[in-house]
């Protein structure tokens, strides 16, 4: 199976204003970066998306309806966003971006990043061919 997942990270830096994507372990392991990130930012970032992931589970009740099931977190900084969401079992998706890119076209493609990680990380089930038996 390839490892090498930044293919599927770049897919989502297509939207314009989109900076860096890393795939990050629910214990802070960097899983995955993008091509334009260097390793050790994108270390750091791991670890502290690992945390944000962890905070924004934390006060999920918050918003006072139903279960409070965290989705995402969007953070806004004088000079971008950063987009973190759930990418399966344990491991999260974090986005930065510009001021000014499309918000929901990031989340959208974050989705469909999501979705090609699942089936990119994914082993089909062995055939028994009778072989052994």
């Amino acid at each position: 199976m390839n490892t090498d997942l930044s293919w599927v990270l770049n897919d989502v830096l297509e939207v314009r204003g989109a900076r860096h994507a890393v795939l990050v372990s629910g214990d802070g392991l960097l899983l995955q970066r993008s091509d334009d990130i260097s390793r050790d930012d994108a270390e750091t970032n791991a670890a502290a998306m690992s945390s944000m992931q962890s905070l924004s589970r934390a006060v999920a009740g918050f918003v006072g309806a139903g279960n409070g099931i965290w989705k995402q977190t969007l953070l806004e900084y004088d000079g971008g966003w950063i987009f973190l969401s759930a990418a399966g079992q344990g491991a999260y998706l974090a986005v930065s971006a510009a001021p000014d890119v499309d918000m929901e076209a990031v989340s959208f493609r974050m989705q469909k990043t999501v979705a090609a990680l699942s089936k990119a990380m994914s082993v089909a089930p062995r055939e028994n061919r009778g072989v052994g038996s």
